[in-house]
């Protein structure tokens, strides 16, 4: 009995023993959120959002269809990679151009060997979206063709002709007022095990690809703008002169390097639209958008899908200037 007395008043110590132990012992780790990482990562290797638009080397994030005597240097520069349905490719597409599901991108990406990757769509859209994608990932080099399939002959521009718009003239939905003050908001939240930013960088890119191009309609979003956090990415002078959808706010510059990111909306489920002239600039922030943890989409089409007809039109105005389809060379 003494035996067993003596056991129960040793197991009555264990527990203080162990709480000693940990009290005298090493603070607790303090991790660091994956978002910290992310931002610290990117901004310290030319990843921010702007060196995903224009790269250290200075090359944007598009290029547009060569003119006739140019095509044959064009062909041999870029390995192209076509990323619409399989029909379409086979119908009509640009010589040399390898046909891959938007997902297989950036395994694809490892096959063009020295060159840089050339990515076309439909419109330049989704391209771009996989460009930024594909940048972050580590082929800094890689580049939309801007305005898509559409651009390259009139043949394959249905895609663009028939989604011009003026769905936002003359509706409530369309503002003329000053610029909205940006508010200060914070950091998205994203879930990770790993403290490396870059390894968070690259398993971010992945979900990225294989959730494929988020995009809203210029009519959902002119129906119910206060479903959505508008992000206009327009210039000072275009966000009056162009007019804008009603309470979007403009925050240009967007960057992680001067918090200027911090004017979006973190909170999970809040859609942050983005929307630009063309709806290609904003895939490329889209993307880079939803890498960083937002609930992000890009406005199709952009203004031309909004306003088209609108007189302050200078440029990026399709079927107008350089956007009017080159004519150049298809096969089959």
């Amino acid at each position: 009995m003494r035996k067993l007395h003596l056991i129960v008043i040793g197991l009555l110590f264990v527990p203080t023993f162990f709480l000693t132990s940990c009290d005298q012992g090493d603070e607790p780790e303090v991790l660091t959120p994956a978002f910290t990482l992310l931002k610290d990562h990117m901004i310290n290797n030319n990843l921010d959002i702007d060196k995903i638009i224009t790269n250290a080397d200075g090359e944007k994030f598009v290029v547009a269809a060569p003119a006739e005597a140019d095509l044959a240097a064009f062909l041999d520069k870029f390995y192209i990679i076509d990323i619409r349905s399989a029909t379409d490719f086979a119908t009509s597409h640009i010589e040399g151009a390898k046909n891959v599901a938007f997902s297989t991108i950036l395994n694809e990406g490892t096959n063009a060997g020295s060159k840089p990757v050339l990515i076309v769509c439909y419109t330049g859209q989704t391209a771009c979206y996989g460009t930024a994608l594909m940048r972050l990932y580590g082929f800094s080099h890689t580049r939309a063709l801007k305005w898509g399939m559409s651009g390259w002959n009139s043949a394959t521009a249905g895609s663009w002709n028939k989604n011009v718009n003026d769905v936002a003239k003359d509706t409530p939905s369309w503002s003329y007022e000053k610029e909205i003050t940006p508010l200060v908001l914070s950091d998205p939240t994203i879930s990770s095990l790993s403290q490396s930013g870059e390894a968070i960088l690259k398993s971010r890119v992945e979900l990225a690809v294989q959730e494929g191009f988020k995009t809203v309609t210029n009519a959902d979003v002119v129906a119910n703008p206060s479903g959505y956090f508008i992000n206009n990415y327009f210039s000072g002078t275009d966000y009056i002169g162009f007019g804008h959808l009603t309470d979007a706010y403009r925050i240009l510059p967007l960057t992680l390097a001067d918090n200027s990111y911090k004017g979006l909306d973190p909170t999970p489920g809040a859609k942050v639209v983005t929307y630009c002239y063309t709806g290609q600039t904003s895939a490329v922030v889209t993307a880079c958008l939803r890498v960083l943890g937002y609930d992000a989409y890009s406005l199709t089409f952009g203004m031309n899908g909004l306003y088209h007809s609108n007189s302050a039109w200078t440029s990026n105005q399709w079927g107008v200037g350089s956007s009017v389809p080159k004519e150049l060379t298809l096969v089959n």
